[in-house]
C-alpha cells in the first residue's frame, strides 16, 4: 500500500464503511479507534495493576532485582512472559527508578492496523497522506527524555522491524512524508508474550533486532508457579477497591486455598478482574469458596477411578436405594463427579451423541450440559449440538 493510501484504514474513514443498520458494539470499536489515534496521551494515568511488582516469591524477588540493577542504566529491555503477568508494570517501574524525567509512552504493537503504526511510531508530516491536515510528532519524540514502551513487539510486521532497528541503531526518527532527520532521546522498553526465537525460526521476527532489543532480559513467570504471591495481590487489589470506589472484600482461607490452587491462565489480569468482580457481587461482605466461579472451585482434572468396593456397593445397592461405604471412607465431592461424568456419558449414548437430547434426557438446561462436558473433558468428536 502507498503512503498516501493509509488514509483508507483511518479510524475517521471507518465511520463511513460501518454497515447499516450499525451495530453498537462496532461503534464503540471505531469510536475507541478515533480516541486513541487523536486524543492526547495521559501519561499519568494510572493502569488496572498499579506501578509496583508485587510478590514473596522467588521469583518475583529476582525480578525486583533485576529491576534495580537495569533502571539507572539506558540499556535497552525485553521483558517476556505470558499475558497478564504484569509486563507492562515492571516497565513503569523501570522508568520510575530511572530518574528520567521525560513521560512514559506506551503503544501496543498489536493494536495498531499495520498501516497506521509507522505513523504512530515516527509521526507524519502535513500532506503525508489524505486526512493528514497538520504534522504530527509520533510516539518516539513524544517520549522525549523519557521512555517508550513496545507493547507486543512479536506481532510487529516485519517491515517495521528493519524501522524500528535503524531507529535504534540511529537514534533518528523520519515523519511520513518527511525527509528531515529528528533526534530522539528515549529509554527502550520491549514486551511480548511470543516466542520470540520460534519466531525467528518462522522467518517472522528479525534475529538482528531480537539481539538489540535483548540486551537485559527480564522474564515473569506466570502467576501459577508463585501461588505464594496471590494473597499479597489480592490485599492490593482489594485496597485499591477500598480507595477508588469505597468498596471492601474479606476473602476467608477456605476460599484463598482454593484461588492458590487454580491454574490462573489469565495471569495476574484474570485476578484482578475476579477480584473486582466478587466485590460487585459480595460488596462489603466475606467471601467463602461458594462464592467463588466454579472453574477455581472445580479444579479440571480428569477425574479418578472409583474405588473398586464403592463402585461395586453403588451398582449392586441402586435397586435398594442403599450405598454402603468402605471401611476407609470416600472423597465425596470426587465420587459425585465420577457419577455425574458417567451419568452425561450414558446419556450421550443414548442420544447419539446430541447435546439438546442428552439435557432433555437428564433434566437439565442445554447450557448447563455444554459447560459440563467442557469441565469434564469429554471428547467433542462424540458430540453433536
Amino acid at each position: 500500500m502507498r503512503t498516501g493510501e493509509l488514509h483508507k484504514d483511518y479510524p475517521w474513514a471507518r465511520l463511513h464503511a460501518l454497515a447499516c443498520p450499525v451495530r453498537l458494539d462496532a461503534l464503540g470499536e471505531v469510536l475507541e479507534d478515533i480516541r486513541a489515534a487523536n486524543g492526547p496521551i495521559d501519561h499519568s494515568a494510572p493502569r488496572p495493576v498499579g506501578n509496583r511488582f508485587i510478590g514473596v516469591s522467588q521469583d518475583a524477588q529476582t525480578v525486583r532485582k533485576l529491576i534495580e540493577q537495569v533502571a539507572p542504566s539506558l540499556a535497552t529491555v525485553l521483558i517476556t512472559g505470558e499475558s497478564g503477568t504484569g509486563k507492562e508494570v515492571v516497565a513503569r517501574q523501570i522508568h520510575e527508578s530511572s530518574g528520567r524525567e521525560g513521560p512514559f509512552v506506551a503503544v501496543n504493537c498489536g493494536a495498531i492496523p499495520e498501516q497506521l503504526l509507522e505513523s504512530e511510531l515516527f509521526g507524519h508530516e502535513r500532506g503525508a497522506f489524505t486526512g493528514a491536515v497538520t504534522a504530527r510528532a509520533g510516539r518516539f519524540e513524544q517520549a522525549k527524555g523519557g521512555t517508550f514502551f513496545l507493547d507486543e513487539i512479536g506481532d510487529m510486521p516485519t517491515v517495521m522491524q528493519v524501522k524500528l532497528l535503524r531507529v535504534l541503531e540511529e537514534r533518528m526518527v523520519e515523519r511520513v512524508g518527511g525527509s528531515k532527520s529528528i533526534p530522539v532521546d528515549v529509554r527502550l522498553i520491549a514486551a511480548t508474550h511470543r516466542d520470540l526465537p520460534k519466531r525467528i525460526a518462522d522467518g517472522r521476527f528479525r534475529e538482528d533486532l531480537y539481539y538489540r532489543l535483548s540486551v537485559f532480559p527480564i522474564e515473569i513467570s506466570p502467576l501459577s508457579e508463585r501461588p505464594e504471591d496471590l494473597p499479597l495481590l489480592v490485599d492490593e487489589f482489594s485496597r485499591r477497591l477500598v480507595k477508588e470506589r469505597g468498596m471492601s472484600l474479606t476473602l476467608s482461607d477456605a476460599a484463598m486455598d482454593a484461588m492458590q490452587q487454580y491454574s490462573w491462565s489469565g495471569n495476574v489480569r484474570e485476578l484482578a478482574n475476579l477480584v473486582e468482580r466478587l466485590a460487585v457481587i459480595r460488596p462489603d461482605s466475606y467471601v467463602d469458596v461458594c462464592d467463588l466461579p466454579w472453574p477455581i472451585v472445580e479444579r479440571e482434572e480428569t477425574p479418578a477411578e472409583l474405588p473398586e468396593v464403592v463402585g461395586h456397593t453403588l451398582a449392586e445397592s441402586a435397586g435398594a436405594g442403599v450405598v454402603s461405604l468402605p471401611l476407609d471412607g470416600i472423597d465425596l465431592k470426587q465420587y459425585l463427579a465420577n457419577i455425574e461424568q458417567d451419568m452425561i456419558h450414558r446419556a450421550l449414548d443414548q442420544s447419539d451423541g446430541v447435546v439438546q437430547r442428552a439435557a432433555e434426557i437428564l433434566g437439565v438446561g442445554r447450557t448447563t450440559l455444554v459447560e459440563k462436558i467442557r469441565r469434564y473433558a469429554i471428547t467433542p468428536s462424540k458430540t453433536k449440538h
